[in-house]
């Protein structure tokens, strides 16, 4: 026997069959459309039920798509992104006055009619006789709903949305169908709490949430009664009725809704004639979305966070199961970043680079050991509108996760040479001739068993007065290039690019580093964030973890929140112990007495890093780090067309520009910052004896720079007896027979960066 409804009616199945046989056997209009030829779906007299009884049983709701938040590390709020802005409320947290205007001017009978109001068919079916059109519709709220959840599950598929929304019979029976399921299902007022939530009410709001705060910046629960008569006014036609852009139109909608509350007594007549006179007490807050919102300048970092989450299969097995993820929303995302070190960073950079100058500055903060990205900032604000110096581009990042091509790093590279010399067993006290200028020695070594074999190629070190013999200490103090062109001439140029992968250095651009020994001058194109990401390998004695900037996720999905998984850093050994701490007692002495002293945090904290300006000063850099952070700063002209000679950077002028001059001040302040209060442990150092005085060493054969010394020592031994945080290896020099600095004949610069 049928089950009839308590508030009375026919049963589910007699509404269909009802309904069914009115719309087919009328031939005319069913439910504000006009019926097709019987034959268009199959759907004849006959086979109509057993068509309908064909579809699927159960609707298919997807969660509503609703903001996602974007949390620093501590908890609070870098920004709020959407695809669609929505806030999921409960009924209760919604106006009566809303919830009563909705069902009055939508569906005045929502309470009395099952999922389909047969008299309002029959009305409508009337009706649009009369006027030999489709003058009225008959949809319930309940059908209404799951003509929504089919475009909400269509997003932004222009396709999909077609087929969610086509006027067709075959749409209205599935509509039909799933109306009646939900009734079963869900009750009254859970279907009026899901409409209101999921319609959309104009302005970017999707739901009455969002809706009240975008037309009257407050709470859904607090609309008044002409208020809540507007925005329901408005879900019949967003953009003829959007109150912004059309007061009048809006004003009238909005007393046609008072009207029909009187009529229906959901108010008196005098309270429906009181509000019309109310005017409309617009209180529009503007749609925030997106990283553009971002605090903190991290306008950058949020859109590096939404890379990472599109592209990382933790989150999704392809590429559109992961963007459905991210634009059905609902996410609170924490992140990896540090907000005091994100604002010492932006204060740096403001102070340094101004946003109108030539050439830009990007900085990037790394935590060794967890491969946390603490801050990213620029110069150059996150902007969406074109404006002059405004750009979606993040100049701290590869090019596959919203970079540019990157930078050459010029010198700063040179401590991932020394690196691999000094793993593969040269000492720090190998000595090279090192003159002014010198062709790079060939042929050279390269992987797969290949050589690079071009002779008569130059190079030249910055400065006239830096001629050889240098040990790696001064060589690197000074940044000599001829040194570390002999350097990786010596030990070939594999076990570079082999301990350039293992710390994580790779080309912006996704290509592979080149097999030339010019890339000890650091002339293959990086980001900022691989270069920090590098040294924190030397700050964490060695251990390389890729870099992470995601805490944790917690989606929200109906009334109900999960946790998602999220990328983990993986940490591998890229050097020993050993090697690490000896390229952290190179590089305190730039930082010392070198060229990155105006780098240097002071007595009170330890800090080691590397200047580099590459040829033509397109691009300047320092590269540093202490036992807790470790980060890059990167100045110049992302289009590469801006040479820093003779130029004003942040109100200063300067004829030449220097690593350690521009970004060096600008690592140090940001370090500073974000350091302050935070513990300040010391490096493990090595001892590296100075290399012994000659007499008169400048009166050496005049040779071309090819005799490069040999390797009599290897390693430079462990912990030998010193004390604190210093050990002592056994000193081992291999000084060539004569001390040459003569010059050769080429003249140039050599194949690129590797300026001090």
């Amino acid at each position: 026997m049928s089950k009839k409804r308590s508030g009375g009616g026919l049963s589910p199945t007699q509404q269909a069959a009802k309904f069914l046989g009115v719309s087919v056997l009328a031939g005319a209009v069913m439910a504000g459309i006009a019926l097709p030829a019987a034959g268009a779906l199959g759907l004849a007299a006959k086979g109509s039920v057993e068509s309908f009884d064909d579809l699927p049983t159960n609707l298919k709701t997807p969660p509503l798509s609703q903001r996602t938040t974007i949390l620093d590390s501590e908890g609070g709020t870098i920004a709020t992104v959407y695809s669609r802005d929505r806030t999921v409320v409960d009924l209760k947290n919604i106006s009566p006055y809303m919830q009563k205007a909705i069902v009055a001017i939508e569906d005045s009978r929502f309470y009395q009619h099952g999922a389909v109001d047969l008299k309002g068919v029959l009305r409508a079916l009337n009706k649009n006789a009369q006027s030999g059109g489709v003058a009225q519709g008959a949809s319930t709220l309940t059908q209404q709903l799951v003509k929504n959840v089919a475009i909400e599950e269509a997003g932004d598929d222009p396709t999909k949305v077609a087929q969610a929304t086509q006027q067709t019979i075959g749409r209205k029976i599935r509509e039909l169908k799933y109306a009646i399921q939900l009734e079963e299902e869900l009750g009254k007022k859970k279907i009026l709490e899901n409409y209101l939530n999921i319609t959309f009410f104009g302005q970017q709001a999707y739901g009455v949430e969002a809706a009240s705060q975008r037309y009257f910046s407050r709470h859904a629960k607090d609309l008044s009664l002409e208020q809540s008569a507007l925005l329901a006014g408005i879900v019949q036609s967003p953009s003829r009725y959007d109150p912004v852009n059309d007061e009048a139109e809006a004003t009238k909608r909005r007393n046609t809704v008072l009207q029909r509350m009187a009529e229906v007594g959901d108010v008196s007549q005098a309270e429906a004639d009181k509000a019309k006179e109310q005017p409309l007490g617009l209180k529009v807050s503007k749609p925030k979305n997106g990283c553009i919102t971002a605090v903190k300048g991290a306008g950058f970092f949020c859109d590096y966070v939404r890379e990472v989450f599109l592209t990382d299969p933790v989150f999704g097995k392809t590429q559109e199961a992961r963007a459905k993820v991210w634009n059905q929303g609902g996410l609170t995302i924490r992140t990896t970043m540090d907000p005091q070190a994100q604002k010492s960073a932006q204060s740096s950079i403001k102070e340094h680079v101004y946003q109108s100058d030539e050439v830009a500055t990007a900085a990037t903060i790394v935590q060794p050991g967890t491969g946390k990205i603490l801050a990213m900032g620029q110069s150059r604000p996150y902007g969406i509108n074109n404006k002059k110096n405004e750009t979606t581009i993040n100049l701290s990042v590869n090019q596959s996760m919203g970079g540019g091509a990157g930078y050459q790093p010029g010198s700063t590279f040179k401590p991932i040479v020394a690196a691999a010399a000094i793993e593969g067993g040269k000492p720090a006290t190998q000595i090279y001739p090192s003159p002014y200028k010198m062709d790079y020695p060939a042929p050279v070594q390269a992987c797969n068993g290949k050589v690079w074999n071009e002779k008569g190629v130059p190079v030249s070190n910055e400065n006239e007065s830096e001629v050889g013999p240098f040990d790696m200490k001064t060589a690197t103090a000074k940044s000599v290039n001829t040194y570390y062109v002999s350097l990786i001439s010596d030990i070939g140029i594999c076990p570079v690019t082999e301990m350039a992968a293992k710390m994580g250095v790779q080309r912006a651009d996704g290509g592979k580093i080149q097999q030339a020994p010019s890339i000890a001058l650091g002339t293959q194109e990086m980001s900022p964030l691989t270069m920090a990401n590098a040294y924190a390998t030397f700050a964490s004695r060695g251990m390389y973890c890729t870099p992470v900037a995601i805490e944790s996720i917690t989606q929200r999905v109906g009334e109900k929140s999960k946790s998602l998984q999220v990328p983990k850093s993986t940490c591998s050994r890229a050097m020993s112990e050993n090697t690490a701490d000896t390229i952290t007692t190179l590089l305190k002495g730039v930082v010392e007495d070198g060229t990155g002293s105006k780098a240097g945090l002071g007595p009170s904290r330890d800090s080691a890093g590397k200047t580099g300006t590459t040829d033509e000063r397109y691009a300047a850099w320092f590269v540093g780090y202490t036992p807790n952070m470790a980060g890059a700063v990167w100045v110049g002209d992302p289009a590469h067309k801006r040479k820093m000679q003779h130029i004003t950077i942040g109100g200063a002028d300067y004829g030449k520009v220097f690593g350690g001059e521009v970004p060096g001040p600008i690592w140090r302040d940001m370090m500073t910052g974000a350091l302050e209060g935070k513990d300040a442990p010391q490096f493990k150092t090595v001892y590296i004896p100075d290399m012994p005085k000659k007499e008169d060493p400048g009166k050496g054969d005049d040779g071309n720079g090819d005799n490069r010394g040999n390797d009599n020592g290897g390693n430079d031994g462990g912990d030998n007896g010193g004390d604190g945080n210093t050990t002592f290896p056994t000193p081992t020099f291999s000084i060539p027979e004569g001390f040459i600095q003569g010059t050769t004949n080429g003249n140039g610069n050599g194949n690129g960066g590797g300026r001090g």
